[in-house]
């Protein structure tokens, strides 16, 4: 049976666990972003680290996909990917992107803005060969993005892969895969209220500073 439209519009939840103070936050932002990172891995949220990362094709068209955030530093959120894959066309040809955080247990999302640079050599190597070992083996077995005609290509380069490498427990990180770094500019922590009041409070970078200000909802 299809989904009345009506049934679509009377969805909806008020928001009244928390509340956000630009007077409590604190004045950096990514160590803000490490806070309410560990409460969300605290309240045990369905993978905490999923983003949502938005890059633009070279048409124009925005395009998001769900990726894994697996480092944070003073330098900003790292993940990793194949880099002949369609998101790392996408960075290469323009290194702004975008990555959306959203933890419903705790009802709130953060909003990044950032430019995405590779990881250095050593970092991707050190990050790849410490995956389980079939990771491997799918990291260098899929040609990312890219047409297939069906499934077993995917499982006969697997068994490729796995024959190469029999008996080696860490396989070296292919060339065409690794990391990058998001350097972000902007950052926006929003937090569910009631009657939909919502708490939303904006970090920019000015010359190296960032400027706090809240946001109407």
């Amino acid at each position: 049976m299809a989904i009345k439209h009506k049934d679509i519009a009377a969805i909806r939840e008020d928001y009244t666990k928390f509340a956000l103070s630009e007077n409590e936050i604190d004045k950096n932002p990514l160590r803000q972003f490490e806070i309410w990172f560990r409460q969300a891995v605290q309240a045990e949220v369905m993978e905490p680290n999923a983003m949502v990362l938005g890059t633009v094709t070279k048409d124009g068209f925005p395009r998001s996909r769900i990726v894994l955030m697996k480092d944070i530093n003073e330098d900003g959120l790292s993940f990793f990917t194949n880099y002949e894959s369609a998101k790392s066309i996408a960075i290469e040809n323009n290194p702004k992107v975008s990555v959306l955080f959203f933890w419903p247990e705790l009802q709130r999302q953060v909003c990044i803005e950032a430019y995405a640079e590779k990881l250095g050599d050593e970092a991707s190597t050190e990050y790849f060969q410490s995956r389980p070992r079939d990771s491997q083996v799918g990291a260098w077995s899929s040609p990312q993005s890219k047409v297939i005609s069906d499934r077993t290509i995917l499982e006969e380069r697997v068994e490729a892969i796995k024959k190469q490498y029999e008996g080696v427990d860490v396989l070296p990180r292919p060339d065409f895969w690794g990391g990058f770094l998001l350097k972000p500019v902007k950052f926006e922590f929003w937090q569910g209220r009631a009657s939909r009041l919502h708490d939303r409070i904006e970090y920019i970078n000015s010359d190296d500073n960032w400027i706090i200000r809240r946001l109407a909802p």
